[in-house]
């Protein structure tokens, strides 16, 4: 449980909280941590329609599955299993793009070879084994977390000058600024994307029924939790117009803080990078593996190889399109795009667990949760979608 909990939170932590955190300034302003509370918010009652959803189906292809046993729309469910992977793929190759910058602080590599040596390395992990690769991804977070802990160790004091200043972190009821902190939310929420990604190593998980669902909603509270500290730590240390500015805000706080270069904070950040194009690359390699077990996909990238017991074609499909993405596509901020396209799918993944109740209530063995938390999940998500929308 606790390797499937590190792995849920390097994807949630990812290079999200490394980089969006200055865009969700430029919008909230003072009030960015309430936008990141209002994202966790969205993002929480999603997750327990997940947790209960894991339980019930421990399979890979997840949301793919979920949408077919709750709505039993075939091609549905393969448009939604295919715009998963293709998302994780998308953003795996900005990923891996943004690991070419913090690699030149080191050394000189043509951006290609750079480019082509990382994927490589990360595809023939992820096909050498699930304990290994989620194991290193897990390492990766610890020092993921480590950077989170850094910025907080050296701009920590910030902290007890709350009292002082909590008038300017409390909103009024000003519908121009809530407007903001609601933009402010709708890039915070990708921050927050990564939880869902852990349903598509279900298989490969001991007693999936106790520790996914417990895995899934401890990622969540950890990661809320550093969110919401850091996100203080930014307002109160270094201006909301210096955080939006920056392409790298926490580097920009240790700066600040410290007065120093912010070299290991650099590094942490490529680690980051790294963390979050693995973890990519497995959830898609799944998706591909059970939607060909469900008969979706040709059988091929079902089968799994003997000496690993990974799916070694899966892997490498979702490796190379990762690779031809990365070396084709200019690096450019997918925030906005993820984020619209995973609310709408978090919408029917909440409607199928409805109709999953209908059906199926108390399934024997399964923590089942009130229908009304599906409910005010499909509220919250199409909310978000309506109010950008409307916004734009």
């Amino acid at each position: 449980m606790w390797l499937l909990t590190f792995y849920g939170l390097g994807n949630i932590l990812g290079a999200g909280i490394y980089v969006l955190i200055g865009k969700v300034a430029g919008n909230a302003g003072m009030f960015a941590p309430v936008a990141f509370f209002v994202a966790s918010l969205v993002a929480a009652f999603t997750a327990l329609s997940y947790a209960e959803l894991s339980a019930r189906y421990p399979l890979s292809a997840g949301e793919a599955v979920y949408i077919q046993k709750g709505l039993n729309i075939r091609q549905l469910s393969v448009v939604v299993g295919l715009l998963i992977v293709l998302m994780g793929a998308v953003s795996a190759a900005t990923i891996a793009r943004g690991f070419v910058g913090y690699l030149h602080i080191l050394i000189e590599i043509p951006d290609a070879l750079a480019i082509i040596l990382l994927i490589a390395a990360l595809g023939l992990l992820a096909c050498w084994g699930i304990v290994e690769s989620v194991s290193f991804a897990a390492l990766l977070t610890l020092i993921e977390l480590f950077g989170l802990g850094l910025v907080l160790f050296v701009a920590g004091d910030s902290l007890v000058d709350i009292p002082v200043r909590l008038p300017e972190l409390i909103p009024p009821a000003d519908p121009l600024i809530w407007q903001g902190i609601f933009f402010g939310a709708f890039l915070a929420f990708y921050a927050f994307i990564g939880f869902e990604d852990m349903v598509n190593v279900a298989e490969e998980v001991r007693n999936p029924a106790r520790n996914l669902p417990l895995a899934i909603i401890l990622a969540l509270i950890i990661s809320t939790l550093l969110y919401a500290a850091v996100s203080l730590v930014a307002i109160l240390t270094v201006s909301p117009e210096q955080l939006a500015a920056s392409d790298a805000p926490l580097a920009e706080i240790y700066t600040v803080a410290t007065g120093k270069q912010p070299i290991v904070l650099s590094l942490v950040s490529m680690f980051a990078v790294v963390n979050g194009a693995l973890i990519q690359i497995i959830m898609g390699s799944r998706i591909l593996y059970g939607m060909s077990r469900q008969g979706w996909l040709p059988r091929q990238f079902g089968d799994v190889w003997g000496r690993t017991r990974t799916p070694i074609m899966a892997t490498s499909t979702t490796a190379a399109l990762v690779l031809a993405l990365a070396l084709w596509l200019p690096l450019v901020t997918l925030a906005k795009s993820t984020s619209f396209l995973v609310l709408l799918i978090f919408s029917l993944i909440n409607l199928s667990l409805l109709r999953i109740k209908r059906h199926d209530p108390h399934p024997e063995g399964i923590h089942v949760f009130p229908s009304w938390i599906p409910l005010v999940g499909i509220v919250f998500s199409l909310g978000l979608v309506s109010f950008q929308l409307v916004g734009v």
